[in-house]
């Protein structure tokens, strides 16, 4: 009884923390871009002011717009939300630990980008339609090379549940491997296109003809908008967590553990997600922009050292 309490705690815990700390993870990735290039940078907090500032404004829907650009957002937000409330962050054995697979999060995350690129469609407008056809075209790329590295890891762990995944690399069962390095690198690309982060989408320079992601919300405002930012914030968090969660299990705390252990947990995701902030300050401020027609090449590559690594766990078991 007492550890079926606990883990429901700790889910709505973990909930309210990924709720609260997506637009802060976001404002940190913007300061710290701005420190690295000289600059003072917004406030931490300036993601969350906007949200409140949109949520209390009414959308404004184009005529040919249809229920479509109303149901997207909240379709979208609630595809990530659940797929973040999956991914364990300061403690394991969650109420919600068995359903954490990787399949079923990545099917998740699928349905968040179904709503987006449908969205963009909706409204009519060249732009919108573009970087939904080019959104879609990127994911041939991104969900293969996603499930060969969930592929890679139930191998090693034996299953695709986040939990086992992260206490089988925390035990050392998986060993030092090469796969492991290439998998790893393969969901970092995999999660730069997924968020946008690779530098294509500039909306500071207004260039329509380069945009993705910002192409399909043209057309967003007020509530809408506001639900669509938060979404974007929300997976970038989910992936930090998931990154983290994989290849950084130590010191989250064990299912059945106790507040301290919580409370260890907490502080240590907190270090990680900082960590995995400023690599992603550091990447977007040292590359140099990417011509969109080269993001295909790019999610090959990921794709390429995502089946690396499945080709050298399947020659490594069957030297074994």
């Amino acid at each position: 009884m007492l550890v079926a309490f606990g883990s429901l705690i700790t889910q709505i815990l973990h909930v309210a923390l990924i709720l609260a700390a997506a637009p802060v993870i976001v404002g940190v990735v913007r300061w710290l871009k701005a420190r690295l290039m000289g600059r003072r940078g917004p406030h931490l907090l300036q993601p969350w002011r906007d949200l409140l500032k949109l949520l209390r404004k009414r959308p404004v829907l184009a005529e040919s717009a249809s229920l479509v650009s109303s149901v997207a957002p909240y379709l979208a937000f609630g595809a990530t939300a659940l797929a973040a409330a999956l991914i364990p962050s300061f403690a394991q054995g969650m109420l919600l630990a068995p359903m954490a697979d990787l399949v079923l999060i990545g099917g998740l995350l699928a349905l968040a980008r179904v709503a987006l690129a449908l969205n963009g469609h909706d409204a009519g407008t060249p732009f919108g339609g573009m970087g939904a056809a080019r959104e879609m075209t990127f994911a041939v790329f991104a969900e293969p090379a996603l499930l060969v590295c969930v592929m890679v890891f139930a191998v090693l762990a034996g299953g695709s549940n986040i939990d086992a995944i992260g206490a089988a690399l925390r035990e050392g069962a998986m060993g030092m491997r090469v796969s492991l390095l290439f998998a790893g690198l393969a969901l970092v690309g995999v999660m730069l296109a997924e968020n946008a982060r690779i530098p294509v989408d500039n909306p500071a320079t207004h260039l329509e003809l380069t945009m993705v992601h910002e192409a399909m919300l043209l057309e967003a405002s007020g509530r809408h908008l506001a639900v669509w930012e938060m979404q974007a914030a929300l997976k970038l968090t989910l992936w930090f967590a998931l990154l983290a969660a994989i290849f950084l299990p130590f010191g989250t705390a064990p299912a059945g553990s106790g507040p301290l252990a919580w409370a260890i947990g907490l502080g240590l995701w907190v270090v990680k997600m900082a960590l995995l902030a400023f690599g992603l300050a550091f990447f977007e401020s040292a590359v140099a922009k990417m011509r969109v027609f080269r993001v295909p090449d790019f999610l090959g590559a990921a794709l390429l050292l995502a089946l690396l690594a499945a080709a050298l766990i399947f020659v490594s078991t069957g030297l074994a």
